[in-house]
């Protein structure tokens, strides 16, 4: 049986939000609270970290190219790399030795230490675990075709978050190949391996390879 609690999730406490976050039973619920999640945060924030514009704030020694768009409160932690056109945008949080390349947009999300986030990619109002990882292009779409509240499919169940804009979330070490699409309020547990240009839905088992279409089997 998936297990989607947030503190099953997040196995890896290697975020500044860590304890925020699995303090909600789901992590949909962090999600929606991520502006709530900041705010408890910036006053805990030492010196080693600069002020560079409203609620804006990074690590001493990160630099952040003048083509980089920051609209809106955001913590950048100890070397991450943000590279020429990014966009990040609401609340973002952006860990530990994160890449945040070209032309990405983040958008009211958190990345867990060493996630990348390299290529062409949009990150909508989800949260990446540790390690984990994007292919140029992937999309993690964060808003329904018919503007519905997000649903949680699994196993045979739906679980309504009552969310009009939710993501996906990524679990440790999740490796999502160039192209892909994971649609909202997907869920994709640790240590699983999404295939190239594959469209993604529900939850996806941990330690697992989707081929697309549907078909998951399990890493040997």
């Amino acid at each position: 049986m998936n297990r989607i609690e947030s503190k099953e999730i997040f196995t890896i406490p290697s975020s500044i939000a860590h304890e925020q976050i699995i303090g909600y039973k789901y992590p949909w619920q962090a999600i929606e609270k991520i502006p709530d999640i900041i705010s408890k945060i910036i006053p805990t924030l030492g010196s080693e970290y600069e002020k560079i514009g409203e609620g804006v704030y990074v690590f001493k020694g990160v630099k952040i190219p003048n083509s980089v768009e920051i609209s809106g409160r955001a913590i950048i932690c100890e070397g991450a790399e943000m590279r020429h056109g990014a966009y990040l945008r609401g609340d973002v949080i952006i860990g530990r030795g994160c890449v945040v390349g070209n032309s990405c947009e983040i958008k009211s999300s958190i990345l867990y230490d060493k996630a990348c986030v390299p290529h062409f990619n949009y990150v909508g109002n989800s949260i990446l675990g540790y390690g984990s990882h994007l292919g140029a292009g992937v999309i993690l779409s964060n808003l329904k075709g018919n503007k519905s509240s997000a649903k949680v499919h699994l196993n045979g169940q739906i679980l309504d978050t009552g969310l009009r804009k939710f993501g996906a979330v990524l679990g440790n070490h999740v490796e999502v190949g160039c192209g892909a699409v994971l649609n909202p309020a997907t869920i994709v547990l640790s240590n699983t391996q999404i295939y190239p240009l594959s469209s993604v839905r529900g939850t996806i088992p941990e330690s697992s390879i989707y081929k697309g279409d549907g078909k998951i089997i399990r890493k040997i």
